[in-house]
């Protein structure tokens, strides 16, 4: 039998790809799969336009929705009539309200998009961007103006050295007002050039102040997710003695950039810091691979021992298994890279963690993943909640990899959930800080150093200063908006080349 898909794996939010005809995986490099229907037949119908989308849609959601078995409408019973399911295709002709209506109630991340070449390039940490990593918020309760806020400037792009910075505000572009109408448009269209038009609070309002910064996007940024690696010496006791400790902030879990993370920790190891601060405040995810590297890096005396466990649908989790055996649903802690490098380990038993609202999917993987070894001390805001994996589904055509040339949609469906060596994966509605304080809009301080409040009250808490009067933000977070970029952003990707090799 032919194969019926071809798909990377991956968790919160990886390319997969999907045929009309059969079925195999890929995962980072392109690997095809022995035939194997996963217990399913294929469906073979001639379908023009949109309806070859819906199609494709379906057949997508069938074979690997996580939620598959519990939606009536992506029952494998459509399979045994093609002139009904052919129908029922015919009945959902526009593709994205098809998809929405398969997904099931308790799914608040898959998506579809109709352009796949945008979405691989945001996966890869790619995009066209001028530099600005702002977050939005209403700038009043009940009205429709916006106001942006600069949370941090991409090393090396357009912005960096301009007159813009951390924790400056915006509240127009090229002179036009922000709105809850116009925001997407003006600072999400096709423009690669504008000017933001900044602003100041006074007195509890939004105010322009008359300064203007021309930007311009460059497409194709590649970010680098080590923002920050120093280390902060500390007193320790009244004996004049001193103590290390480390900070790196890693706003992207990428597998490509194991070896420079690695020598991150070389340089720990020998500076000899006895804590280590994590920043994810802003990594809404990334690889696995990546995660449990970084994981082994932190410890490294748990090597071999189980860092998480895959959950997929059962058709999924059938075939791996009889493939396999169970250890293909397993993850482990590694002595090395996946390039034969050796991991420079801490050994630390325990870790200092940062986290806001836009801390997801393998962040939280990894605060889940070590909390049964070690202590983990999460100080911040509540995480996420993405516990589920997804993937991204293309059309192939056929066996070799060939996308359908009548369309460019691409779907991210959840796929998995993944769980601790405990079998704990209910998160979804995030993650909770020990020490739980809001990034401050009004003063959000210099990342990185150790007046930074959120890094300063890690430090009080390490050195026992703090007094633990955890503060809020001034500007409530019902008034923020999310970026409508950050769902891309907020991913896992599992590497699995082995699962799906051919015999």
């Amino acid at each position: 039998m032919k194969p019926y898909f071809i798909y990377f794996v991956s968790l919160l939010f990886i390319p997969m790809l999907v045929s009309q005809t059969g079925c195999s995986k890929e995962v980072v490099e392109e690997i095809e799969t022995p035939a194997s229907n996963l217990d399913s037949d294929d469906i073979t119908i001639s379908l023009e336009g949109e309806l070859q989308i819906s199609d494709f849609v379906w057949k997508g959601l069938n074979e690997v929705y996580y939620w598959q078995d519990s939606v009536p409408a992506l029952s494998d019973s459509k399979k045994n009539d093609l002139k009904a399911y052919a129908q029922f295709i015919n009945e959902n002709p526009e593709p994205k309200s098809f998809f929405e209506s398969l997904k099931h109630s308790s799914d608040r991340f898959s998506w579809i998009q109709d352009d796949y070449k945008e979405l691989e390039n945001t996966l890869q940490g790619i995009y066209a961007t001028n530099g600005v990593e702002f977050g939005l918020m209403y700038a009043c309760e009940n009205c429709e103006e916006i106001v942006g806020y600069v949370k941090y400037i991409l090393k090396d792009s357009d912005a960096d050295g301009k007159n813009i910075n951390r924790g400056d505000f915006f509240n127009g572009v090229n002179g036009t007002t922000l709105t809850v109408d116009n925001y997407r448009s003006l600072l999400f269209g096709d423009e690669l050039t504008y000017t933001l038009n900044l602003a100041t609070i006074q007195n509890n309002a939004i105010v322009s102040n008359g300064i203007d910064v021309e930007l311009t996007k460059v497409e194709n940024f590649e970010t680098n997710p080590i923002q920050i690696s120093k280390s902060f010496p500390y007193e320790i006791g009244d004996g004049g003695s001193y103590g290390i400790i480390g900070y790196l902030m890693y706003n992207q879990f990428v597998a490509d950039k194991s070896d420079e993370l690695n020598q991150v920790f070389a340089n720990f190891k020998t500076e000899g810091i006895s804590d280590l601060i994590l920043d994810l405040r802003y990594n809404g995810g990334g690889s696995v691979r990546n995660c449990i590297e970084l994981a082994s890096m932190i410890t490294g005396q748990f090597e071999g021992e189980i860092f998480a466990k895959e959950k997929w649908n059962r058709k999924i989790e059938a075939y791996l298994t009889e493939r396999n055996g169970s250890e293909s649903l397993i993850d482990r802690f590694v002595g090395e890279l996946s390039n034969g490098e050796a991991i420079n380990s801490l050994n630390l038993n325990r870790i200092y963690i940062i986290t806001t609202s836009e801390s997801a999917s393998a962040s939280e993987l990894l605060i889940n993943g070590l909390d049964p070894y070690i202590n983990v001390i999460q100080v911040g805001e509540r995480t996420v909640g993405k516990n589920v994996g997804s993937i991204t589904i293309y059309d192939y055509i056929d066996n070799e990899q060939t996308k359908n040339p009548d369309h460019t949609y691409a779907m991210q469906p959840i796929v998995l959930k993944i769980a601790n060596s405990e079998d704990y994966a209910d998160y979804s509605t995030g993650l909770i800080p020990d020490a739980e304080i809001d990034e401050n809009i009004r003063n959000l301080g210099t990342l990185g150093e150790t007046d930074e409040p959120l890094v300063a009250t890690v430090l009080g808490i390490i050195t026992g200063t703090q007094k633990r009067n955890f503060s809020k933000t001034q500007m409530s977070k019902k008034l923020l908006l999310q970026d409508p970029l950050m769902l891309s952003r907020q991913r896992m990707i599992v590497e699995k080349e082995e699962l799906f090799s051919k015999d």
